[in-house]
Formats: C-alpha cells, structure tokens, sequence
C-alpha cells in the first residue's frame, strides 16, 4: 500500500493495488469512444432492418449522448464516495448486458432502449480524466490527459473503418459483437490493473452533492466547460449529420464513410501530440485559442468549397480533420481546467463538466440530424459545425479574460 496516504501507490502494470497504467487509463477512455461511433456506417443499414426513418435510428446518437451527459452527473460523485475501481467494474458489466440487448433486438425501439443503457460505458471518459487529477497536478494533468486522449483517439479511427466493413461484408449487429469483445478484454484490464487511486472518499453522496454549487458558481469551471461543449460540438454535429450527407450529398458507401472518417481522429491524435508536449511550457489557455481558431478556419474553408461547387468527400472531410486537430489542442487543456478547479471534487467535476460538454453535444446532433433532409444539401450540418467552432473561440477568449482578471486582482492596486 502507498506511505503516503494522500497520494495513489506509483503505476505497476497488472498490479490490482497500484494507480492504474496510462494504457489501461486509455482503455477505458477508448471503449466509450469506439461505443459512440462504430456503428455510425451503419446507420442506413439500420434503418432498412428496422423498417423505421432515419431520424428515428439517429436517436441511436443523439439520445446515446444525451443519456451519456445525464449519466456523468452521477458518475463522478459515485466515485468521489465509492472510488474509481467498483464504479468503473460496475460499469462496463452494465455495458456488457446492454451490448448483448443490441444484438438481439427485432424492433428499433428495443434496440434504442438497450442503446441508453450502453451509456453506462462513458464512465471510462469520466474516471480516466479523474484518476490523472488524482495522480498529478494541473499543469502535468493537461499534459497527460493530452497523452491520454491521444492514444484514445486509435479507437474512433478505426471503428467507423472496421463498422463500415462489417457492415458491407457482414451484418450490422457486428459492429455490437466487436464492442462486447472489446469490453471484455478491458473489464479484464481493469480487474488486473487498476487499483483504487482516490484515497479521499467523500462521507456520502448527499455531501457530494451539496458541493456542487462551489463548482457551478465558479466562472473559470463554466469557462472551461463551455470551450469543452463547443469544441466537441463541431465533432458531435458530425456524428449526427455526416453519415447522411455521406450516403445523401455525397454518394458514398459504409467501408468510404470509415475511411474517409480516420482524418478526424489522425488530426485530434496530431492535435493532442502537441498538446501533450507543449501544454506544461506553453500557456494552456493559448492553446485552447489556437485550437479553436484552427477548427473554426477548417469549417469556413469547407463551406467555401461547397459554395463553389466543389461537390467532393474532402470537401466535408478535409474539413474535419482541421475540427479534429483543433480539438486535440483544445480539448486535453480545457479537461485539466475543469478537473482542476476544486481538486477535492475531480470524480465530481468530470461528471459535471463531461454533463455540459455531451449535454450540449446531444443537443447539436439532434439539431442538426433534424435540420437535414431532401433539399437542404450539406449546408446544416456545415453550419452547425462553424457555428459551434466559433463558439468555442468566444468560450476560450472568456476563459483567458477570466484569468487575466484574476491575475489583476491578485496583483493588487496600483501594479
């Protein structure tokens, strides 16, 4: 056991009582990431096996996200009280059942009710960001989140490639039987390799909760949070909107979606790369505003190109892979800030941070998976994500503002 009471024991790989590996804490993370998009080739397969209209089966996303942020609420203050190892083993076993719901499912309302219940593997999300805090301070948990999310990203790269071949040479219920597989084999990694890194459990969930209003009332938590939402926005749009502009607008099929899908993940996997090496050195605020700017440009020279007629998938999809680098520079540092406003709460603030940022990311998919439709062509779900870019440079600019003035006010009059 650590000597020290207020700090995990160091990382030992398959050892159940130490911190848990960075690449046990990237599976988790990654399992949730790979649930939430591997299918997405699939979708207009589904819709025909299920005899029901597109905007019903997209539920499968937009109210997987929305469940997701409900679930993160409770999430983190759970593992504040219980800790990290039974919430997380929990968690997957729930996963685990409902994944086997999604295979046998016959109608699409019992498929998108064992859909919900998947989301209770966001967990990963919420507890690999927690268990760094736990490990390091601030500065050095942007850095590893950043590392974290980096490899994290292999997972969405490859899944939509692996759900769109699957679909074309199988079934879509493949895409469920990879997931259980891959839930398997981390429930496993987790059993063997994460000890329990919050030494400090809260006296009960009701204290958990009453402190939630020490983070709601914080400007810096809702600055960080909201660049979180907004960022990740243009990527959720994405989700809600880009198989259908793909099969619709563009005219390609699931294994074309896969592929051309990876240039998102191969540009937040460069994005957290730099962040991960320069976000203790450089100014991490700065490299949220650089971040957003790059996603925000992506998006405008993608809609320019789809004014002028250039009808093309790296149109759409070049575009995305400045939104994805953008986020991976984003992302990582506006993590660590929400994790690090009250470091006795880090279970409790990745839950509520997580809420707004998948919270507000359920609420563009369903936006924009509405908006789109015979006649509309791409311009929705363009939009949406420029319109979700620029937010999330207003979000990162109220965040340095906020820092500037608090550095102002500790400074004192007269400097």
């Amino acid at each position: 056991m650590p000597s020290d009471p207020a700090r995990p024991e160091k990382p030992r790989w398959m050892h159940r009582h130490s911190a848990p590996h960075i690449t046990t804490l990237i599976m988790m993370a990654g399992l949730a990431a790979l649930n939430m998009n591997v299918f997405l080739p699939s979708l207009p397969s589904m819709a025909v096996f299920f005899e029901a209209d597109y905007a019903v089966v997209s539920i499968a996303v937009s109210g997987y996200l929305a469940m997701t942020a409900a679930l993160q609420l409770f999430v983190g203050p759970l593992s504040d009280r219980f800790g990290r190892r039974p919430v997380m083993l929990g968690s997957i076993g729930i996963f685990l059942v409902a994944t086997l719901g999604c295979i046998l499912a016959q109608d699409v309302w019992t498929f998108l009710a064992f859909r919900m219940l998947q989301a209770a593997v966001a967990t990963g999300m919420v507890l690999s960001r927690a268990v760094v805090r736990d490990l390091v301070d601030q500065d050095r948990a942007a850095s590893m989140i950043g590392y974290v999310t980096m490899g994290m990203a292999l997972m969405p790269m490859i899944g939509p490639s692996i759900g769109g071949w699957l679909d074309t040479f199988l079934v879509w219920q493949a895409n469920f039987v990879f997931t259980a597989v891959m839930g398997v084999l981390v429930m496993l990694l987790v059993w063997f390799d994460m000890g329990e890194t919050n030494q400090t459990n809260s006296a009960s969930m009701t204290a958990q909760f009453r402190q939630y209003p020490g983070l709601v009332s914080s400007h810096r938590f809702w600055g960080y949070a909201e660049v979180a939402a907004f960022a990740s926005g243009a990527f959720f749009a994405f989700l809600g909107g880009g198989p259908y502009v793909s099969a619709e607008v563009l005219g390609i099929g699931p294994a074309q979606v896969g592929f051309y899908f990876a240039l998102i993940a191969v540009g937040y996997m460069l994005g957290n790369l730099f962040s991960g090496l320069y976000s203790v050195r450089v100014w991490r605020i700065r490299t949220m505003i650089i971040g957003s700017i790059l996603s925000t440009l992506g998006m405008t020279g993608g809609l320019l190109l789809f004014l002028l007629g250039y009808i093309h998938p790296m149109s759409l999809f070049g575009a995305i892979f400045f939104v994805g680098l953008g986020n991976g520079l984003s992302m990582p540092a506006s993590l660590a800030g929400i994790v690090s406003v009250r470091p006795s709460l880090a279970g409790s603030a990745s839950g509520l941070g997580g809420a707004v940022m998948i919270g507000g990311g359920a609420a563009i998919s369903a936006i924009t998976g509405a908006l789109l439709g015979p006649g509309a062509g791409p311009y929705p779900l363009l939009l949406m994500m420029l319109g979700s870019s620029v937010l999330s440079v207003l979000a990162a600019l109220y965040v340095l503002y906020i820092a500037r003035l608090r550095a102002a006010e500790a400074a004192g009059p007269g400097t």
